[in-house]
């Protein structure tokens, strides 16, 4: 019995505006000319995600034939992908994601594409859990992390990662762990969220900011969707003003769930335990490549390098941060904070 067919998604206008409806940009394969006009707007289409300083990396870490590489944070799959291109079907790619919802989608993805499990192998977990992979699988030969966080998941409104967007506030990188954003907000006072949106993302209003947050938890109300959030933030900046308030609460907004999404996945304690274990992964001449998207997780990685370097772990790191260029840039918008850094194993 032939399956019945399913009928698109109707939407108001000439153009679909919500996430479920932009049926064509969520089904890239069957749509390319859609996704072509999308992405030469400067835009990144929707359940997609477009891998940033691809050139970059590749020529850094010099890939070979035969050998074995880890992609720390396999996302959507297009480092991956690439990577598993340079090895042309020899060696092995090993990936991990912690994300159980869109791993699953990259893992069909790639093997659609002829890589199976003789030539990847996927593995849901933290990347701070490097060392167990390595103890299963043995030393590799180059090592990638890029740390932001994947496109697909910032535009599902499901997953509450960005204030453009009505959904419930959770911002888990692992929805099935932990304790969502709305929660986080009920178990801190109001010097402790003014000190988390100052750590975390250095917000000049995080006083102000913190404290309607903390009195419109007093009242008993809940935070629970993004939009309540932004309401808040809003409010809280009120006295900016007029020709300059919209663009500080968008800017405020911003750093505000990116602190809060920082302090939800525990962030910075996973990269500062990542970068620890590091070097006991890689192979004598190993290569590692890290992409960092604000100053908190740059500062990390640039100070373990360049303390490692002095010790003698790393023959060599990077001595300055590269930038993707002006062009791609201009062609996805979401690589203008991104910072590369390199290290090779002695």
């Amino acid at each position: 019995m032939e399956p019945k067919h399913k009928r698109r998604v109707r939407y108001s206008g000439t153009h679909p505006k919500k996430y479920n409806e932009k049926y064509k940009e969520l089904n890239p394969d069957l749509y390319p000319e859609t996704i072509e006009k999308v992405i030469k707007k400067g835009s990144t289409p929707v359940g997609m995600h477009l891998s940033i300083m691809v050139n970059e990396i590749l020529e850094f870490l010099d890939i070979q034939e035969g050998q074995i590489g880890l992609d720390c944070t396999l996302g959507y799959g297009g480092h991956t992908l690439k990577m598993l291109e340079c090895l042309n079907h020899t060696g092995h790619m090993y990936a991990l994601d912690i994300d159980p919802i869109e791993s699953v989608k990259t893992k069909e993805r790639l093997f659609n594409k002829g890589y199976g499990e003789e030539l990847l192998t996927i593995k849901q977990c933290n990347f701070k859990d490097i060392d167990y992979v390595s103890k299963e699988v043995g030393l590799f030969d180059f090592v990638l992390a890029d740390l932001g966080v994947s496109s697909m998941q910032i535009d599902n409104p499901e997953r509450g990662f960005s204030y453009k967007k009505e959904g419930p506030l959770d911002l888990r990188l692992n929805p099935e762990k932990g304790i969502p954003a709305s929660q986080k907000l009920q178990e801190l006072n109001k010097t402790q969220l003014e000190q988390l949106f100052i750590d975390n993302s250095n917000e000049p209003y995080a006083k102000e900011i913190a404290k309607n947050i903390d009195s419109f938890l007093k009242t008993g109300r809940l935070i629970e969707t993004t939009t309540d959030l932004y309401k808040i933030i809003e409010k809280s900046l009120s006295f900016i003003p007029v020709n300059e308030r919209k663009e500080s609460i968008k800017k405020s907004a911003a750093r505000v769930f990116q602190a809060l999404r920082i302090e939800v996945n525990n962030e910075f304690d996973v990269l500062i335990e990542f970068m620890e274990k590091l070097p006991n992964i890689l192979k004598s001449g190993g290569r590692v490549a890290i992409l960092t998207f604000h100053s908190g997780e740059d500062r990390i990685v640039k100070k373990a390098f360049k303390e490692m370097k002095n010790l003698g772990i790393y023959s060599d790191a990077a001595r300055n941060v590269i930038r993707p260029s002006k062009e791609e840039c201009h062609m996805n918008s979401r690589a203008k904070s991104t910072k590369m850094r390199w290290a090779i194993k002695d």
